[in-house]
């Protein structure tokens, strides 16, 4: 009768054992990825939609009302909701935290139960033998600890892997803004000197019909109209390039960019850019060098390896298995208690330990060359900025004796001392000399986003909410999720 109930208790005890155990496990949902549906909801987007709005207004309250004009600041934060690698950073960081979770996570119990019947030569047979044995694992030297910090480092460097992709962002939607300013001044220029050189040919057209200009005269024009008004077809092409390069740094399409007003203003008067001094030898240099999301994403990798290295160590000294169990023999209770370590004889976990060290030398490495990478870069727009700088006060110079010759041709011309060709002659080599200047405001602009891009420094915007946004995203990457998703999660 006793047997027959510990035989009706088994099934109830593992019911009782398997009850909570599935209460609590997770269960897969599928979630598939349809391209059509995917695809449709990138051909869609726009800058109108309502939830970019709350967007830019919760990182920048003075747009709180909507986004007339899009500038730098509000294009960058619409690439900050849209951009696919942002959302890639952030489930990497979410992977990390999971991470976290899995280090923190003390290992379970194993339970062995063995039921039987006892049947010993010299006595009858028993009706059942039973035994429990609950098996738990003790780490030792703090190996959960290590591998928990291990994972936090792991943490802050995704967390600045996704400081670093904004940056990236950031600076592809300066550039494509760049090059917009860029061509649409070229435009501007080539436009100006089209209208000049066409009353220049159509003035030398009417002299060589009257016998006094040549025909070599009238061909050197025309040819020279040609190439004036194949520069702005030129112009015009790199401004709607620009234009598709602005959406895809975004991540719209190009027709959402054709829908808004893009404001290129701090383009034409940038805030003053710090002292180059202080930039290529002080205090900039030495944070760039400190303080770039990249530079502390690698840090932190680094410090990951540490732990790492630490918990191989670790392991040279094993777990403890305990093991009390209890059995039921012939109406006996029996209880036991088993210990079990593994031996350390054949190997120390010297291999493990190897690779990491290895992994931490490697971690070093990368680290060192990342700050050489950086030291090179601020030297490069360092030298390209004051080069450029030269080149716009050689410009300026050349631009004012351009624009002091021609007054004086238009005071000759009022006097009647040139025709009407000397002035207007004048007027296209001042043209010519102005698309210059440009060009060269072109290439000051351009060191400048070298310099941006080497310190991690706002120079175009001095009021750019996207630094405060970005240190709002190392600290809390959860305000982005207000990004309406279009693959599932």
């Amino acid at each position: 009768m006793l047997g027959l109930s510990f035989r009706r208790l088994i099934p109830l005890l593992a019911t009782g054992l398997a009850v909570p155990l599935l209460v609590s496990c997770a269960s897969y949902v599928a979630r598939p990825i349809s391209p059509a549906y995917t695809a449709g909801a990138l051909e869609s987007r726009t800058l109108s939609e309502p939830r970019l709005a709350s967007f830019i207004a919760m990182a920048s309250p003075t747009h709180a009302g909507g986004v007339a004009v899009w500038d730098i600041s509000t294009l960058t934060l619409a690439a900050l909701y849209y951009h696919p690698d942002v959302d890639i950073s952030r489930n990497r960081l979410a992977l990390a935290q999971a991470g976290v979770v899995t280090a923190r996570q003390v290992p379970n119990p194993s339970l062995s139960v063995a039921p039987g019947n006892g049947i010993l030569a010299s006595e009858a047979p028993s009706p059942l033998t039973i035994g429990f044995l609950i098996n738990f694992i003790v780490e030792t030297f703090g190996k959960r600890e290590i591998r928990t910090d291990q994972a936090k480092n792991l943490v802050d460097a995704a967390r600045q892997d996704l400081a670093t992709a904004a940056w990236q962002i950031r600076s592809g939607v300066r550039t494509a803004l760049l090059d917009l300013w860029a061509s649409e001044g070229r435009l501007r220029l080539a436009r100006k000197r089209l209208v000049l050189q066409e009353q220049i040919v159509a003035l030398l057209e009417r002299r060589f019909t009257a016998g006094d200009a040549s025909a070599l005269d009238v061909a050197r024009e025309r040819i020279n109209l040609s190439q004036v008004t194949l520069a702005a077809r030129d112009a015009e092409r790199q401004a709607g390039q620009a234009r598709a390069r602005l959406g895809a740094a975004i991540g719209v399409p190009a027709r959402a960019i054709e829908q808004v007003r893009v404001s290129l203003v701090t383009f034409d008067q940038p805030p003053t850019v710090p002292d180059v001094r202080d930039i290529s030898e002080g205090g900039l240099r030495r944070r760039a060098l400190l303080e770039r999301s990249d530079v502390l994403g690698l840090l932190a990798e680094y410090d990951a390896s540490q732990m790492g290295l630490r918990l191989e160590i670790a392991k040279q000294y094993p777990n403890l298995t305990v093991g009390p169990g209890y059995a039921f023999d012939r109406g006996d209770n029996l209880y036991n208690f088993e210990l079990t370590l593994d031996l350390p004889i054949f190997n120390r976990n010297q291999g493990p330990i190897s690779e990491a060290e290895a992994r931490r030398r490697e971690a070093a490495s990368r680290f060192v060359a990342l700050q050489a990478k950086v030291i090179g870069e601020i030297d490069t727009a360092v030298a390209s900025y004051r080069g450029a700088v030269r080149t716009v006060t050689t410009a300026d110079a050349l631009l004012q004796s351009q624009v002091s010759r021609r007054r004086q041709l238009d005071r000759a011309f009022q006097m009647g001392e040139v025709d009407r060709l000397a002035p207007l002659t004048a007027d296209l080599e001042q043209e010519v000399v102005q698309l210059a200047r440009y060009e060269a405001l072109v290439q000051q602009r351009e060191a400048m986003a070298q310099l941006e891009d080497a310190l991690q420094r706002s120079l175009f915007d001095a009021g750019d909410s996207f630094m405060k946004l970005s240190e709002t995203q190392t600290g809390r990457p959860d305000i982005l999720d207000t990004m309406s998703p279009i693959a599932p999660k």
